[in-house]
């Protein structure tokens, strides 16, 4: 007599199928020691019920006129408990990878980023991975693991948007470096690194519209400026000028 699923939330609420023969006016359906929340004959050959709560595994036996059955065994499973993502925020259009830790994950079934579904790849059942997929807007979503156990919420993941550079002010200074630069745009909050022409920039977020930026020591000439964040990177094509020093 098999059932299907054969394991589900301790809190009970499971749909269970359960497939046999003389199944016909069945009149209880017991997981363990309780009795099944809802019982509906389907025909003399199927029968489906709602497990009650429970914990561990237990029996599940079927009652008709003719006897009780033999018992079949149902497992029960604690809802996830979600300790960690390795990465809190990424791209608006999605495709990255991500690692959640936590406990109670080896069933898992899918997580949600928002409302957004997406189907795990199960490590162990402290550990599973996830293709992001693509967010509705930039900004905050709740994460979700759906298990076998139930559904468990709590974490925090962000979306966010290719960074776009408006204007760089101002956009010449010395080839030795130094000058303090104002760099305007959207989705400037995440921003990760600021390279002009390859070499590194320290820069200061400001707010989502500006960086401040110090220019580090470059060659005479323009400059490509790139500015990247989690989403990816925008490039002003010679968006700075190295001044050269005067020589005597």
């Amino acid at each position: 007599m098999p059932i299907s699923p054969n394991q589900g939330s301790t809190g009970g609420g499971t749909l269970v199928t359960i497939t046999g023969t003389n199944l016909s006016n069945t009149s209880s359906v017991k997981f363990g020691g309780k009795s099944a929340t809802s019982v509906t004959n389907v025909s003399p050959t199927q029968v489906t019920a709602v497990s009650p709560s429970g914990t561990g595994t237990v029996g599940v036996t079927v009652t008709t006129p003719g006897g009780t059955s033999s018992p079949v065994p149902f497992f029960y499973v604690g809802a996830p408990f979600k300790s960690s993502l390795d990465a809190t925020s990424g791209p608006l259009a999605g495709g990255n990878t991500i690692t959640i830790s936590g406990t109670g994950l080896s069933t898992a079934t899918s997580v949600s980023f928002g409302g957004v579904t997406a189907t795990p790849t199960v490590t162990s059942d402290s550990s599973l991975s996830v293709v992001a997929p693509a967010g509705a807007a930039a900004g905050p979503v709740g994460v979700s693991v759906t298990t076998a156990g139930g559904t468990n919420n709590g974490l925090s993941y962000t979306y966010v948007d290719i960074p776009a550079v408006t204007t760089i002010s101002p956009a010449t200074g010395p080839a030795s470096g130094g000058t303090a630069v104002t760099i305007t745009g959207t989705s400037l909050d995440s921003t990760e690194s600021v390279t002009f022409d390859g070499a590194p920039a320290p820069f200061s977020v400001i707010n989502a519209t500006t960086l401040s930026v110090v220019t580090p020591p470059g060659t005479a000439g323009p400059a490509d400026v790139v500015v990247t964040n989690p989403a990816g990177s925008d490039t002003e094509l010679g968006g700075f000028d190295y001044v050269a020093g005067p020589g005597i």
